[in-house]
């Protein structure tokens, strides 16, 4: 099989990815289930090749620096079809490839199943926002919603910084510049010092890798400008954690500081595998007010699952009441619920109780 043909029967059989792993068969992630395409195993010679084929596709891109480096990310489009984003990696002297399929059209937020209140960070025009979660919760199309809405409504230059490339944004009400790290631009740390002289309003930042980009972000928030990224933690509280421990301890009451006066919201989220045999978003959303901003300053971070509790007035959800509200829709197991919870035996006794 070619891989162009491949890549067509994934799209049809409308997959999330592709595995092309050696000594194992085709397989594809299809509702949350990696599903094999036949039994034939694709032997290191093959998948050499398909690689190869990939490179083509993605305008001949040079594999000097999977050859070097042992990975390679990038994105290619193909008319008519989709889009692709592939990783190319070296494992047991062998390459492998993931491949993440990405629709030409921009999702309806509401066929997502994604809050309205998450939608309306497009209204925010300064300060620091995060959407957090493990690799593969949909982090990218969240953003990319919120873009697409900033586009949709707003007059503003946002400037995008990916790795690679996923969603294409049309100009509409907002111009919108997007540069790819590598092809376009160094780094993302770069990438933002750049975007600070380019007249931005709003500056998406693909992702937060280390505490330069993450120091250069909330300067670009302190500065007047919406800026908008990720980070691979599970909860509010914990990513607050994660940033504030990315720095040397005698660093860390300053960001403490900082961050209580940039933040703005995070976001994070989970797909939760569901009964119907496709993954439903479970979204847990802090918008920061003044208890928040206070318990980061008094390094008081274990408290915050608190305040979200009892901020419901404010937007504000927990990731424990999302996933209840998907079980009582029927979309979840008992199961499920438990596991991806915060606490999994208050999340016992809150099912038992239903």
């Amino acid at each position: 099989m070619k891989v162009e043909e491949l890549l067509r029967v994934a799209v049809d059989k409308q997959a999330a990815d592709i595995f092309l792993i050696p000594g194992m068969p085709l397989s594809y992630r299809v509702g949350g289930n990696i599903v094999h395409h036949n039994e034939d195993k694709i032997f290191p010679q093959e998948l050499d090749v398909l690689i190869g084929e990939l490179y083509q596709l993605a305008n001949n891109r040079d594999m000097t620096r999977v050859k070097k480096l042992g990975d390679d990310d990038f994105s290619m489009a193909i008319p008519g079809m989709s889009r692709f984003r592939a990783n190319i990696f070296r494992q047991r002297g062998s390459l492998a490839a993931i491949i993440r399929i990405i629709r030409f059209d921009l999702p309806d937020f509401h066929s997502l199943s994604i809050p309205q209140n998450v939608i309306d960070i497009a209204r925010m025009t300064k300060g620091f926002v995060l959407v957090t979660g493990p690799a593969g919760s949909g982090k990218s199309t969240t953003l990319a919603c919120v873009i697409h809405e900033i586009n949709n409504t707003r007059n503003a230059h946002v400037i995008t910084l990916e790795d690679p490339i996923e969603y294409l944004h049309r100009h509409n009400k907002s111009v919108v510049t997007q540069r790819e790290i590598v092809s376009d631009t160094n780094s993302y740390v770069a990438g933002l010092r750049a975007a600070l002289r380019q007249a931005p309003d709003v500056i998406l930042v693909g992702e937060m890798r280390d505490d330069e980009t993450i120091k250069t972000a909330m300067t670009a928030a302190e500065t007047g400008h919406l800026v908008i990224s990720t980070l691979h933690t599970v909860g509010a509280a914990n990513t607050i954690d994660r940033i504030i421990d990315s720095f040397p301890p005698n660093q860390q009451q300053q960001v403490r500081t900082q961050l209580s006066m940039v933040m703005q919201a995070v976001v994070s989220q989970q797909l939760i595998p569901g009964l119907d045999g496709k993954e439903h978003p479970a979204f847990e959303i802090m918008f920061f007010n003044n208890a928040i901003r206070n318990l980061i300053r008094e390094s008081k971070i274990h408290q915050i699952d608190n305040i979200i509790a009892t901020s419901q007035s404010e937007g504000m959800v927990t990731m424990d009441n999302s996933l209840l509200d998907l079980y009582r829709k029927g979309l979840i197991s008992k199961e499920n619920a438990i596991v991806h919870s915060n606490n999994s035996e208050l999340m016992e006794k809150k099912l038992m109780r239903l």
